[in-house]
């Protein structure tokens, strides 16, 4: 089983033909809304792949939060784990401009206030082998309990930490994977990106996949280091191309994949997501999921464990 721990939103979407500057206002090409939060985003790629999830996150008891909860049930995601806030539905504006790059405003009353520990019944439910996923939305005292909570349940530890801590905020030895950017990973650890992929690894955590855009993925730990290469897309939206690499990879992982496997597959199925419009409704179907991971299978090259 994969626990998603983080946050879920109502992502309203913005596009404009270019970012206003300070000061400035433009005229909006158009908007939609859909779900959204990167905890809820992973959560329904990683079941569109095929693999069991449960998504554990607070929603407000609005109609907001209805729509969210009944988006996840619709996509398989289990939601015994999404609890009821008091601080209402979280919301994201994403502006997104005519390259596809993207701009997000994050309004996340409902994560800062949530302690799945206390609010759910997440300890009884982490089993030994399962993995524990998690961002960068709740406070950090609440991401490094419910980690040290899954070490001791026997469970893989992942943390994608978007957006990211201040520095002191992190115990690398409790993350068995660290999945982050080329901006967050020079964030976190300074120097260029592969040496603060390298120094995340010194600092204890496990193993750092490092994602390069269009040119793929790489992935670090003590004593293997390769590279997968990423397919050549023009893209035209980019948000949530994050959300669907690091759901494809864990989803991956989860069904028994080794690990360039899993990288090639993740790297695939985000670069079909930034050829589309949206956040959810730009994610592979679950049958691209099955075909993405069908062609990294056979795809395989021998790697050292």
């Amino acid at each position: 089983m994969i626990h998603v721990i983080g946050n879920a939103a109502v992502d309203s979407v913005i596009r404009v033909e270019r970012f206003p500057r300070p000061g400035e206002t433009i005229v909006a090409l158009g908007a939609s809304e859909d779900l959204g939060g990167k905890g809820a985003n992973q959560a329904v790629v990683a079941a569109r792949c095929g693999a069991p999830v449960r998504l554990v996150a607070p929603i407000g008891d609005d109609a907001a939060g209805e729509r969210i909860r009944s988006s996840l049930d619709r996509e398989g995601v289990q939601t015994d784990g999404v609890a009821a806030s008091a601080y209402g539905t979280d919301r994201c504006v994403v502006t997104v401009d005519r390259h596809g790059e993207n701009m997000i405003l994050s309004l996340i009353d409902a994560a800062c206030h949530f302690n799945p520990i206390a609010e759910t019944r997440i300890e009884s439910w982490i089993r030994p082998g399962d993995l524990v996923v998690m961002q960068g939305n709740l406070r950090p005292s609440v991401t490094r309990a419910c980690l040290t909570l899954a070490r001791s349940k026997g469970a893989t530890t992942v943390l994608n930490p978007s957006p990211t801590y201040a520095a002191e905020d992190y115990d690398w030895t409790l993350v068995d994977l660290v999945l982050v950017n080329r901006g967050e990973a020079i964030e976190l650890a300074g120097g260029g990106a592969e040496e603060a992929a390298r120094e995340l690894c010194e600092k204890g955590a496990g193993a750092v996949v490092l994602t390069l855009d269009a040119d793929g993925a790489a992935f670090f730990s003590t004593d293997v280091t390769f590279r997968v290469a990423g397919p050549q897309v023009i893209a035209i939206d980019t948000v949530g191309a994050g959300d669907v690499f690091c759901g494809v990879l864990i989803a991956a992982k989860a069904l028994g994949r080794r690990w360039r496997d899993a990288l090639a597959a993740a790297a695939e199925a985000a670069s079909i997501s930034v050829t589309r419009k949206g956040v959810l409704a730009s994610f592979p179907s679950r049958e691209e999921m099955k075909a993405i991971l069908e062609r990294a299978a056979v795809g395989r090259l021998e790697e050292k464990q």
